[in-house]
C-alpha cells in the first residue's frame, strides 16, 4: 500500500525485488502457490487473462482496484496437471480462477511489468504436509523447463497476535527451528522434519491454521536434493516478530 505502514515492509520488499538478480536467467512463467487458494483437490489455474481476486476486507478503496495484468499459460497449467496425473495426484483445471492477494502483491514487486506468464497452483484442502511436499516432488521437473517455482505464504502467520508482543517468542523459536530443519541436513532429514513440524516449538502458536507453511512444502517438495539458502530473514518485522524467507538453488 502506498502509505505510511508500508516502511514496515522495506526489507521484506527489498528482498522480493533482487529476486530477479538472483535467478541464472528470466523465467518463461512462474508457477505460483499461495496461501489463499485451498481446493478439494490441487487445482492449477488455466485461463490466458486471469482476472483478480480481491480476497480482504477493511483496506482503502484504491486497494479494491489494483491490477496485475501477466498473461496465464494455459499450455504450462495443462503440463502441471499432466505431472500430477502422472503421479497419481488427482488434478483439475480451473479456467476462471484470478490471482488472489498471496499472487499479485509479491508479483508486483518481483516482476512489475507483468510481463512473466504466471500460473497458479491451489493447495488441497486437509493442509496435509506429506500430500504437499509428494506434489512438490511431483512438479520437480518444471524447474528444469525454465519454470520459476514460488511458494508464497509467511514463516510466521498468527494474525491474532500479529501486533503484539506476544508474537515475539513464539516466532522467534518458530523461525530458528525452521532455519535448522531448511539449512542443515539432507534433504530427506528436512523432508522428515517439515512432515512433523507440529512437533517444533511453538509450532501451533505461529500457525494456529498452517496454510501459509504448506507453500514452503512444495517448495521443499519440488527442490529434491538441492540445499536451501536463507533469501530475506528479520527480527524486528512489525515491531519484533522474526521471519525467513528461502531459496532452493538448482546448482
Amino acid at each position: 500500500m502506498d502509505d505510511a505502514s508500508r516502511a514496515a515492509y522495506a526489507k521484506l520488499e527489498a528482498s522480493l525485488a533482487d529476486m530477479p538478480r538472483q535467478l541464472r536467467e528470466k523465467p518463461r512463467a512462474v508457477l505460483m502457490i499461495s496461501a489463499h487458494w485451498e481446493e478439494r483437490e490441487f487445482t492449477v489455474m488455466s485461463g490466458a487473462r486471469p482476472p483478480m481476486i480481491y480476497d480482504y476486507g477493511g483496506f482503502p478503496d484504491y486497494t479494491y482496484h489494483i491490477h496485475y495484468d501477466a498473461p496465464g499459460d494455459p499450455v504450462l497449467a495443462a503440463r502441471v496437471k499432466s505431472l500430477l496425473d502422472g503421479a497419481g495426484i488427482p488434478a483439475h483445471l480451473d479456467a476462471e480462477r484470478g490471482f488472489d492477494h498471496g499472487a499479485f502483491t509479491p508479483l508486483r514487486v518481483i516482476y512489475p511489468d507483468a510481463d512473466v506468464p504466471i500460473v497458479q497452483l491451489s493447495l488441497k484442502r486437509g493442509l496435509d504436509p506429506a500430500t504437499h511436499l509428494a506434489m512438490g516432488r511431483a512438479i520437480a521437473p518444471l524447474r528444469d523447463e525454465g519454470v520459476l517455482i514460488v511458494g508464497s505464504g509467511l514463516s510466521y502467520h498468527n494474525l491474532r497476535q500479529f501486533f503484539s508482543p506476544a508474537a515475539y517468542v513464539p516466532s522467534r523459536e518458530f523461525d530458528a527451528w525452521l532455519n535448522g530443519a531448511l539449512l542443515g541436513g539432507s534433504a530427506a532429514d528436512r523432508d522428515k522434519l517439515l512432515a512433523s513440524w507440529e512437533s517444533a516449538p511453538s509450532a501451533r502458536a505461529a500457525h494456529p491454521r498452517e496454510e501459509h507453511l504448506l507453500p514452503l512444502m512444495v517448495a521443499a517438495g519440488a527442490a529434491g536434493d538441492d540445499m536451501a539458502e536463507l533469501a530475506y530473514h528479520e527480527k524486528d518485522f512489525l515491531g519484533g516478530i522474526t521471519v525467513s524467507s528461502f531459496r532452493f538453488v538448482n546448482p
